[in-house]
C-alpha cells in the first residue's frame, strides 16, 4: 500500500467480505458489553417502582411491572455486572492462550444468552443480580478476547482502525439499548430490552460456526501450515500473506501433503490438535506482572484501562437519566440517547486517528477533554444552568470517544510478544473491570453524600489530571513501530526493569 494512499482505497483493497463477516460476528460480543452496561439506565425508575412509567401507558402480564429497590440495592444490581466482568476478563486470558480465541468466543455467547434469560424473567433482586452476574461473565471475557482476535486477523496496516471497532462495537450497543429504553421504559415493556440481549446472544453463537480461529493463533500453538490456509482464506487467494507469516517467527511454507489434505477439509470453527510444547510458552498473569521483561506493559495497560472507566464515563451511560431528571426533567432521556448517537459518530469518525497521529496522542487529548468537561458538567448541575449542563454531557461523551474509548483495547497486542498478550490484556480489563465496579458503586452514593448538584464531578477532574500526567510520562507511543523493542526501547526498557 502506498504511503499516501486514501484510506477508503486502502480498506477496499484489504478487507475482503470474509473478514467483513469475521468483524460482524466476533464484535457482537463487545456489543453486548455495551448493552448491558446501559441496560437498566432509561428503565431506572420504571423498574424500581418509583414511578409506573416514563411514557405514560403499562402492559399487564403474570410478571411483575417492577421489583421495588432503593438506591443502595439498584447500586448493586448495577455494579454486580462487574463482578462477573472482573472474574470473566481473568479467566479470558489463560482461556483464549490454551483453548484458543475461537472456543472463548462461543463460550461467552452461552453467558450472554443464559443471564439475559434470568433478566427478563427475573421478579425480585437475588435472580436480576444472578442474570446480570452471568451476563458479565461474557461480557468480560469478550473484552478481552475479542481486540485480539481482531489484532490478529486484521490486516497489518489497519490495525488501529479496526481495533477501534471494539469501543464502536460497545457504543453501538449502548446507543441500541438507551433506545430501546427511550420506548420501552413504560409498564412491564422493560424486561423485552432484557430479552433483545439474549436473542443477539444466540445470533452470535450460530454465527460463530463460520468465523476461523486466529491464524497467529494456529501457527503458535496447532499448525503452522493451516494457520496460514486460514490467513490466506480471510486476506483473499490473490493476496500476499509472505510477509504476515514471516512475522510469526515460526516456519509455515513446510509442504506436509497428508496434513495439508486433512486439514483444508476442515470446518471453519475447527482446528487440528495442539503442539505438545507450545503451552509451555504461554505466560500466566501473576508472571507477566512480576517478570521485569513484561512488567512495564502491565502497568502502562492497566493505567491507560483503569483512566477509562475512572475517568467517570460509566456515572454517565448508567445513571445519567436520573442525575439529569432533576435539571432536565423532560429531556433527560432523550438526551442521553443523543449522548449515545454521538458518542457511536465521534468513535466512528476517529478511528482512523489512532493510526494518523498515535495512540498516545489520542488518549492524551481524551483525557484533557474529559477533564475539562467534567469541571463544566459539575458547574452546570451545581449552578442549574441547564444548556451548560447539557452540552458538557454531549463534549464529556465525545473526548472519551476521541481516545480513551477505543484506543486501550489495543495496546496490549503492541506493548508485549503474543506469548503475554493474554496476560496483559485480562490484567488491564481486570483493573478495567474494578474501576467500572468502583465508579459503579459508589458513584451514586458518593453523589447523594455529597450533597449532589454535580459537585462529584470535581473529583472526576482530579483523576482525570492524575491519569493524564502519570500516562505521559509512563505510556510509550506504538504508532509505527514494528515490534516490542522498537516500542519501549533497548535503553528505556532496561530503565523500566530496573
Amino acid at each position: 500500500m502506498a504511503h499516501n494512499e486514501p484510506l477508503y482505497k486502502s480498506l477496499v483493497k484489504d478487507t475482503t467480505a470474509y473478514f467483513a463477516y469475521i468483524l460482524l460476528v466476533t464484535t457482537l460480543g463487545p456489543f453486548q458489553f455495551g448493552f448491558h452496561l446501559a441496560e437498566l439506565n432509561a428503565p431506572q425508575d420504571v423498574l424500581t417502582c418509583k414511578k409506573q412509567s416514563l411514557q405514560q401507558s403499562a402492559v399487564s402480564t403474570s410478571l411483575s411491572h417492577c421489583i421495588s429497590m432503593n438506591t443502595t440495592q439498584f447500586s448493586v444490581v448495577t455494579s454486580i455486572l462487574t463482578l462477573g466482568g472482573l472474574i470473566g476478563a481473568l479467566s479470558a486470558g489463560p482461556s483464549c492462550n490454551h483453548y484458543g480465541r475461537l472456543l472463548t468466543m462461543r463460550a461467552t455467547t452461552v453467558s450472554f444468552v443464559l443471564g439475559s434469560i434470568l433478566e427478563t424473567f427475573a421478579n425480585n433482586i437475588p435472580m436480576l443480580c444472578f442474570g446480570r452476574l452471568i451476563a458479565g461473565l461474557g461480557c468480560g471475557a469478550a473484552i478481552v478476547v475479542v481486540p485480539i482476535y481482531i489484532s490478529e486477523t486484521a490486516p497489518p496496516k489497519e490495525k488501529g482502525l479496526f481495533g477501534s471497532f471494539t469501543q464502536i462495537s460497545i457504543n453501538m450497543g449502548i446507543l441500541v439499548t438507551q433506545t430501546l429504553g427511550y420506548f420501552l421504559s413504560r409498564g412491564n415493556l422493560w424486561r423485552i430490552i432484557l430479552a433483545v440481549a439474549g436473542v443477539i446472544g444466540l445470533v452470535q453463537f450460530v454465527g460463530l460456526f463460520l468465523v476461523p480461529e486466529s491464524p497467529k493463533w494456529l501457527a503458535e500453538n496447532r499448525s503452522p501450515q493451516y494457520a496460514r490456509y486460514i490467513l490466506q482464506k480471510i486476506r483473499g487467494h490473490k493476496a500476499d500473506i509472505d510477509a504476515e507469516a514471516k512475522a510469526w517467527n515460526i516456519d509455515s511454507t513446510q509442504d506436509d501433503i497428508s496434513e495439508e489434505e486433512a486439514l483444508l477439509n476442515a470446518a471453519p470453527g475447527t482446528h487440528p490438535g495442539p503442539i505438545p510444547q507450545a503451552a509451555s510458552a504461554s505466560i500466566g498473569i501473576w508472571e507477566a506482572m512480576i517478570h521485569p521483561a513484561y512488567r512495564p506493559a502491565v502497568i502502562a495497560v492497566v493505567a491507560v484501562m483503569s483512566a477509562q472507566q475512572l475517568s467517570g464515563v460509566n456515572s454517565i451511560i448508567m445513571y445519567s437519566v436520573s442525575l439529569l431528571s432533576s435539571l432536565l426533567p423532560t429531556t433527560a432521556s432523550l438526551l442521553i440517547v443523543a449522548v449515545s448517537v454521538l458518542n457511536l459518530v465521534v468513535t466512528i469518525l476517529c478511528a482512523p486517528l489512532s493510526d494518523k497521529i498515535g495512540r498516545k496522542t489520542c488518549i492524551l487529548l481524551s483525557i484533557a477533554g474529559i477533564g475539562t468537561c467534567s469541571v463544566l458538567l459539575a458547574l452546570g448541575l451545581f449552578f442549574g444552568i441547564k444548556i451548560l449542563a447539557a452540552v458538557a454531557t454531549l463534549l464529556f461523551v465525545a473526548a472519551f470517544a476521541v481516545g480513551l474509548g477505543p484506543v486501550p483495547f489495543i495496546l496490549a497486542n503492541e506493548l508485549v510478544g503474543p506469548e503475554a498478550v493474554g496476560a496483559t490484556q485480562s490484567a488491564g480489563l481486570a483493573a478495567n473491570w474494578i474501576a467500572n465496579f468502583l465508579v459503579s458503586q459508589f458513584f451514586p452514593i458518593l453523589d447523594k453524600a455529597l450533597g449532589g448538584k454535580g459537585k462529584v464531578y470535581f473529583i472526576f477532574t482530579g483523576i482525570a489530571v492524575l491519569f493524564g500526567s502519570f500516562i505521559a510520562y509512563w505510556v510509550p507511543e506504538t504508532k509505527g513501530k514494528s515490534g516490542v523493542e522498537e516500542v519501549w526501547g533497548k535503553r528505556e526498557a532496561r530503565e523500566r526493569m530496573e
